[in-house]
């Protein structure tokens, strides 16, 4: 797979640039091995850089990687942020936090998904708990399996789509797919049927590098929903919580708050009705923690094209082969529309990230 990975965004190459600043930067750093590799046989890991006292009482967090290809984005964030904090010495209250790459597999493989098919943003649930039946899913199931990525059954496919679609407009079609569902290992946006190594290890993360502060401000980043080259700030959550007051006070009519539930709806971009976020499972998991738990989302090109590219990337890990010329056109594909290669899309949100990063780190720092 050399020929594909060497022109695509390498994982190893993104990893060693972070390592460096981290080094640069006077940053700790914590290694958690995945137990997989990349498609060149490459270790894989989850990387946590700390700066400044562990034991601090005010944590600024930030996590990359999630959906492992729109780690690309998140890990620049890091690395630029890592460089700023070299000309700057933190107050001894304040601790800088860094995940990096939380889904590395999906980051090296290209996939939003992890080893699982799992979307890491449908699993932090508790699954000793009775999950999400999303019966309405059913119906979409067979569309996601056609053996053809151009040919009759893709061609049926689409009409199926297309007519749901018609009849009960995108926006729903939307809702119920990306909602989520437990049942299909083999479907679409599957949250999986246990907790994932991804899963497992932020919440480990979490205990070990969040857990004891008094007041913590989280940045969760991705990319794909939303109006090209603008980066949405939001907090989502399945209710409010005490935080969410201060966030609002510190962003203003920046901040975006996305509610999530069964019949929840948003204009954001995001699936509102989707369960299992990282943003509610860090709320959960550090309850005696002031958590401002953000989310950063950049948007990218319109959600047909990118839906249509999630097809095209399942059914080549369903039937095809990443290697081959197919493989890789819809690779880049994929690439492109979750990271994309415009030079003005790249400098915009990386702007807009830093921004939002100052204007947070000013505000934890002086709180």
């Amino acid at each position: 797979m050399e020929r594909y990975f060497t022109k695509a965004p390498g994982f190893t190459a993104q990893r060693e640039r972070f390592i460096e600043a981290v080094r640069v930067a006077g940053a700790a750093l914590t290694e958690f091995q995945h137990p997989m590799r990349g498609p060149r046989g490459e270790l894989l890991a989850t990387d946590v850089a700390l700066i400044g006292d562990p034991l601090a009482p005010k944590r600024f967090i930030v996590l990359s990687g999630t959906h492992g290809i729109e780690g690309y984005y998140g890990s620049e964030s890091q690395i630029t942020l890592l460089h700023s904090l070299q000309k700057r010495v933190l107050p001894a209250d304040v601790c800088v936090v860094m995940v990096h790459l939380i889904n590395p597999w999906g980051t090296a493989w290209l996939r939003r998904v992890n080893e699982d098919n799992v979307d890491l943003n449908r699993n932090y649930l508790a699954f000793d708990k009775p999950l999400l039946d999303n019966a309405h899913y059913e119906a979409f199931h067979e569309i996601y399996l056609c053996r053809d990525l151009d040919g009759p059954s893709r061609r049926r496919a689409d009409e199926r789509l297309a007519t749901e679609i018609e009849r009960l407009g995108l926006a729903t079609v939307m809702s119920i797919v990306e909602a989520g569902q437990y049942a299909h290992a083999d479907g679409i946006f599957f949250g999986g049927q246990h907790a994932t190594w991804s899963n497992r290890t932020l919440r480990a993360i979490a205990k070990r590098f969040m857990e004891g502060a008094h007041t913590a401000m989280c940045f969760d980043l991705h990319t794909g929903a939303g109006a090209f080259g603008h980066a949405m700030l939001m907090a989502v959550a399945q209710e409010t919580y005490p935080a969410l007051g201060t966030s609002r006070s510190i962003f203003g009519p920046w901040l975006y708050t996305v509610m999530t539930g069964p019949a929840a709806t948003t204009d954001s971009g995001i699936a509102a009705t989707a369960t299992g976020y990282t943003s509610q499972a860090l709320l959960d998991s550090l309850p005696g923690v002031d958590l401002m738990q953000l989310v950063i989302e950049c948007g990218t090109y319109d959600s047909a094209r990118g839906h249509s590219a999630l097809r095209d990337d399942h059914w080549l890990h369903l039937y095809g082969d990443p290697e081959d010329a197919t493989g890789r056109r819809i690779k880049a594909a994929l690439a492109e529309h979750f990271y994309p290669a415009d030079r003005d899309w790249r400098e915009l949100t990386q702007l807009r990230t830093r921004q939002i990063f100052e204007r947070g780190l000013a505000a934890l720092q002086a709180s």
